[in-house]
């Protein structure tokens, strides 16, 4: 089990916060550290030249961020930070988890599970690390090319636990919905870690609490907070 030295559940805010600041950039991590949550989930592109830039959206309105090089994101977002820079912000943060999600669109063959595990490799806090994918495929990717770095399966829609289970992956990352009190008890018998996401109100964090995640991804920090500190009646 990851992160077994961190009490439960471990909060972790949704490309740093939603207000207050544009989601996955240093002002948006900053925000979530500063009030108080565990650590953050962040999203990894590969520009067309090789930068793994933290960005959600597949696109901007120039074009498909993977066929953009990195100068020219940049010049239409000012505050996209490359992963590089966001892990050196949070050497200020010596105890913040990462929850690194990466994007699988085009692919990974483009050199983006090599890249982002020579960066992470490199660096000293790759032991609060964690990433996620949809794609399985990259995820082995990424397990031949850093075999110590732990994986996390995303799914939703359906449930896709017992094939995370079966792959080998070290955490199982369900939609919400999806984490209900008897599926989070069963992938905690085969030694899961359990990161659901998204909660947006305190009724969804606390049901998620009181299934027994391990990790709560939700981009309002005070409805996290709120609902740990106070988990009322669910």
């Amino acid at each position: 089990m990851l992160f077994t030295d961190r009490p439960r559940p471990i909060l972790l805010g949704h490309r740093g916060v939603r207000e207050g600041a544009r989601e996955n950039t240093l002002a948006a991590f900053r925000l979530a550290m500063e009030a108080g949550l565990d650590g953050v989930e962040l999203d990894v592109q590969r520009s067309r030249d090789g930068v793994l830039v933290v960005y959600h959206d597949f696109w901007i309105d120039r074009g498909l961020v993977h066929q953009l090089a990195y100068g020219e994101l940049k010049a239409a977002l000012p505050d996209l930070a490359t992963l590089e820079e966001v892990l050196a912000f949070f050497e200020g943060y010596p105890d913040a988890i990462l929850n690194v999600e990466l994007k699988s669109i085009p692919g990974f063959r483009d050199g983006r599970t090599a890249a982002l595990a020579e960066l992470l490799e490199g660096w000293s806090g790759r032991h609060r690390v964690l990433v996620s994918s949809f794609d399985p495929v990259a995820l082995f990717e990424l397990r031949s090319l850093a075999p110590g770095l732990p994986l996390g399966f995303l799914f939703h829609g359906f449930d896709a636990g017992d094939m995370a289970i079966r792959l080998g992956f070290e955490a199982v990352h369900p939609r919400l919905e999806l984490a209900s009190p008897e599926r989070v008890s069963g992938w905690h018998r085969e030694g899961r870690f359990v990161c659901a996401w998204p909660a947006a109100t305190e009724a969804e964090a606390r049901s998620a609490i009181a299934a027994g995640v391990d990790a709560l991804i939700g981009g309002w920090p005070e409805v996290l907070l709120k609902a740990k500190h106070d988990p009322g009646d669910v």
